[in-house]
Order: structure tokens, then sequence, then C-alpha cells
């Protein structure tokens, strides 16, 4: 791994529009100036396809194909280009909900998708009601000769995923979210994104959506836990920081976490009927 260069990070937060299409514009705009300031790696906000605040149920209507216009344009944006960017949107399933659905792009083309495991059934919100839980495995993609790993939003409070993408080999996850505002919901936000990238000694890259009804507060943070750059609330922009793989190797060295761990992750489903499932296996 020492053998690595830097990655080179942009991430965005903006406020979605209920237009796919004056979102699809902004995301492009992103795209371009992450391009400008060559960014290895571009993290944008989940759903960013479309706002739907006043009426939960239009996240259905709202929805388009892998190969709808919205992701077809702004892979068209990345054509010719070496950056990769990650984006959320919302596919059609077949029951008639949404999946919530990472696409990351790079040169015209789909590298890889990854469908949301958690919903976000908290708080008084149901986002189950709308959107269809994946039973994918947990995805980490390649980009630029490191190794990077998908979650979205809610998936940061379930540590077990963040574990399973470091056993996958992640060093640096790359978490778009749109972040509901509450009481309390900001320190939150701030302590799991620290909490997963210091127990897993990786950069965590979490993109937050502002606007009325999200928190934005985009991150950056290294693997011993420090924020090395970030975006405050409504700010729209990017944020702009870089991956050391010599500082990676020395946070590793430093704090061995993951060669000092006595227990692996099993990912054994649950389901609301057993509860969590207890099965844990004795490492070395």
């Amino acid at each position: 791994m020492s053998n690595l260069n830097n990655l080179r990070v942009a991430v965005g937060q903006f406020a979605s529009a209920e237009d796919w299409a004056a979102n699809l514009k902004t995301c492009g705009d992103l795209f371009d100036e992450a391009v400008a300031g060559n960014a290895d790696l571009l993290v944008l906000p989940e759903g960013a396809m479309a706002l739907f605040v006043d009426d939960p149920v239009r996240i259905r209507q709202a929805a388009q194909p892998l190969d709808g216009p919205f992701v077809a344009g702004l892979a068209e944006r990345t054509r010719g280009t070496s950056t990769t960017v990650i984006v959320g949107m919302h596919q059609p399933a077949e029951d008639g909900r949404v999946i919530n659905t990472l696409v990351a792009l790079r040169d015209g083309e789909i590298i890889t998708i990854y469908r949301k495991l958690h919903l976000y059934d908290a708080f008084g919100r149901r986002e189950s009601n709308n959107v269809v839980a994946s039973s994918d495995n947990p995805v980490v993609f390649d980009c630029a000769g490191w190794k990077v790993g998908l979650m979205t939003c809610y998936d940061v409070r379930f540590p077990e995923l963040a574990r399973l993408l470091s056993d996958q080999g992640a060093q640096v996850v790359a978490l778009p979210a749109a972040w509901v505002r509450g009481p309390a919901k900001e320190w939150h936000w701030e302590v799991m994104v620290t909490a997963r990238a210091l127990e897993n000694t990786y950069y965590v890259a979490a993109s937050g959506e502002c606007g009325r009804r999200n928190i934005g507060n985009s991150m950056f943070v290294d693997p011993l836990g420090i924020t090395r750059a970030r975006l405050n609330g409504d700010t729209p922009g990017l944020l702009w920081s870089e991956a050391s793989a010599e500082e990676l190797d020395r946070a590793r060295e430093s704090l061995p976490v993951l060669a000092n761990r006595r227990f692996t992750v099993n990912p054994l489903p649950t389901t609301p009927s057993t509860g969590p499932s207890t099965s844990i296996a004795q490492g070395a």
C-alpha cells in the first residue's frame, strides 16, 4: 500500500430541488469543479436526484431506472475524465416502492452500485413505507488504486457494516447522506462518522445534503478520527482533502485495532421476528 499515490477527494453538498434536471445540472457543475481541482473522487449526497420533503410518497413518482436520464446525463458528463463520482438516487422497485441506490460513475460508465441496507425507520419516520431494503453484500470498489467502500446515511449507525467494509479491504469509505434535522442529530452525525473512521482506521468522506430538512455538515475524517475538512450547516459547495497512504500505514501501525481484535463479523441477516443474531466467531 505504501506505493499508492495520495487520493485527492472532493465532497459536495447542496440542497436538492424537486426537479431532477436542476439537480443533474448542480451535480454536473460540482463534478466539473472537482475535475478542475484534480479530484480522484467526488462524493455527492444521498437522494441527490430529487427532493420530496413535503410529500414522501412522491419518492415513488420521482424514481428513475439506472439507464434513465439522470444517471445517463451525469455519466455523459464524466466521459473523458478520470474522476469518479458517487451520487445517490432512487430506482423503481418491483413492488411499487423504490430502491435507495448509490451509483459510482467514471469515464461515462457505471463502475458499481450500492443499494441501501438499513432504512431510516427511526425518530418517527419510516423510510420502509416507500423504500425496499437491500439484501446485497457490502460494496468495495477500486478508485485510483485505492479501495473505496460505500455506505448510505442511516447505515453509519451500524458498526458491523463499517467493519465488513474494512474486512473487504476498504481504505476510504464514501458516505452520502441526507441527515434529517432533529434534537441532537448534528451530534449523532459527528459522533458516528468519527467513530466509524477511528474504529476501522480508514478515511470517511461524508457528504450531507443541506436545505430546509437536512443538516449538511459534510466531513472528511482521517483514520485516527480527526476531521480534516468540513462544510458547516447549509453552506453549498465542495470541501477538499487527501487520503495519504503513508498516513494510513502509520495510523494502522500505531493503533492496530484491526490486527488486535478478537472477533469477526459474520453477515447473518436479522428479521423483525427473530431479533438480532448473536452468532460470532472468535478470531486470532
